[in-house]
C-alpha cells in the first residue's frame, strides 16, 4: 500500500473506509474514517520509536503491549513505522526460540520498525480479535491494517527477510525524525480529499480526473483515481455480488464484480485469489479478461504491498 503522504490523509484508505461502511450498512458512515484520521494525527505528534529505550518500555523499538496500550503502541504507531506483532505465551517453547531473534532484529533496525510483544494468555481479547489460532504468530501492521503474517518459529534468515521486505514495502527504511526533503503540498488535491471525507466518491473521481487532465503524470492523482473508481465499482456490485459469482462460476463478469467488492471491502487476498482461480481453470479470451482485471487490481493496491508481489508470483505460475 502507498504510505500516507505527510500532512495528508491516505486517499485509498479514506475511500476504502467510507466504501466499506456504504457496502455493509447501505449508507456512508464516516466514523471509521474519523477514527483512522485521528490515529494518524496522534502519530504525527508522538515522538518516534527509539532503539535506545529500555526493552519492553513504551516508545521503544521493542514494546510489551496490552489491551490498554494496543491503540497507542500498535495502531497509532503503525502510522509512523511498520509494527510487527509477536504473539507468544510463557509455556510456548517455539516462542522462546523466535522472540529473541525478533528482538535482536528490532534493535538492529534502529527504530525503522517496532516489535510489539503480546502475551496471549494475559490478553485473550487481543488474541481473539487478531484471530490467533496458534503461537508463535507474527503479524505486520501498517497504517492500522494487517498486511503480512506468518505462524511458527522460522530460521533467523527467513525472519530477517520478512522484516526487510516489510520495511521496503512500507517506509523504504526511513526512520521518523530523520531529516528529509519536505514534500510540497498540491492544493489541487484538496477538493478530492474533501469529497472523500464526506463520502462522495463521484466528486472525488471528478476532482482527480481534473488534476490528471492538467498533469497526466501526477504522482498521486493517478493511483488515487484508480482506487476511487474501484470503490465505486464495489459499491455498485454490493454484497450480493459474491453469491451471484458463486452461483455462476463460468461468468467472468460476475467474478470480476465479486473481486471488486472483496477488494473494496478490504479483503485483498480473497479478491486476488478469486481471479487467480478463474485464470487457473479457463483459457483463451476468458482467461485474458480475468488476467487483465487482476493486473488492474494490482495497480489499485500498489506494488509496495507485499500481497501484490505474492499474487504476481501466483499469476506467473498459473499462466505458465
Amino acid at each position: 500500500m502507498q504510505p500516507t503522504r505527510p500532512g495528508r490523509p491516505d486517499p485509498r484508505a479514506q475511500a476504502q473506509q467510507a466504501q466499506m461502511a456504504a457496502a455493509m450498512a447501505g449508507a456512508v458512515d464516516l466514523a471509521a474514517v474519523k477514527a483512522r484520521s485521528e490515529a494518524a494525527a496522534r502519530a504525527q505528534t508522538a515522538p518516534p520509536p527509539s532503539a535506545a529505550a529500555p526493552a519492553g518500555a513504551p516508545g521503544g523499538a521493542v514494546v510489551d503491549v496490552t489491551e490498554a496500550t494496543f491503540q497507542a503502541e500498535v495502531l497509532d504507531r503503525s502510522f509512523q513505522v511498520p509494527v510487527v506483532l509477536d504473539l507468544w505465551a510463557e509455556w510456548c517453547g517455539p516462542c522462546k526460540q523466535l522472540s529473541p531473534v525478533l528482538e535482536r532484529l528490532a534493535a538492529e533496525g534502529g527504530g525503522s520498525w517496532v516489535l510489539a510483544k503480546v502475551d496471549v494468555d494475559a490478553n485473550p481479547a487481543l488474541a481473539q480479535g487478531l484471530r490467533v489460532q496458534g503461537i508463535p504468530a507474527v503479524k505486520a501492521v501498517w497504517q492500522g491494517q494487517l498486511i503480512a503474517e506468518f505462524n511458527g518459529a522460522i530460521p533467523e534468515e527467513q525472519a530477517r527477510e520478512f522484516v526487510a521486505e516489510l520495511v521496503r514495502a512500507t517506509t523504504g527504511g526511513a526512520v521518523p525524525g530523520e531529516a528529509a526533503e519536505p514534500e510540497l503540498e498540491d492544493p489541487r488535491l484538496d477538493a478530492a480529499e474533501a469529497a472523500l471525507e464526506r463520502g462522495d466518491l463521484a466528486a472525488a473521481e471528478a476532482a482527480y480526473q481534473a488534476v490528471l487532465a492538467e498533469e497526466p503524470d501526477h504522482p498521486d492523482a493517478g493511483i488515487a483515481l484508480r482506487q476511487v473508481q474501484l470503490f465505486r465499482r464495489a459499491e455498485e456490485a454490493g454484497p450480493d455480488a459474491l453469491a451471484a459469482a458463486d452461483a455462476a462460476p463460468d461468468d467472468i463478469a460476475a467474478q470480476t464484480r465479486a473481486a471488486d467488492f472483496l477488494l473494496g471491502t478490504g479483503n485483498i487476498e480473497a479478491a486476488f485469489e478469486r481471479l487467480l482461480e478463474v485464470i487457473r481453470r479457463t483459457a483463451g479470451e476468458e482467461r485474458d479478461e480475468a488476467r487483465k482485471h487482476l493486473v488492474e487490481l494490482f495497480g489499485v493496491v500498489g506494488d509496495q504491498d507485499p500481497r501484490v508481489g505474492a499474487a504476481r508470483r501466483a499469476l506467473t505460475t498459473a499462466l505458465f
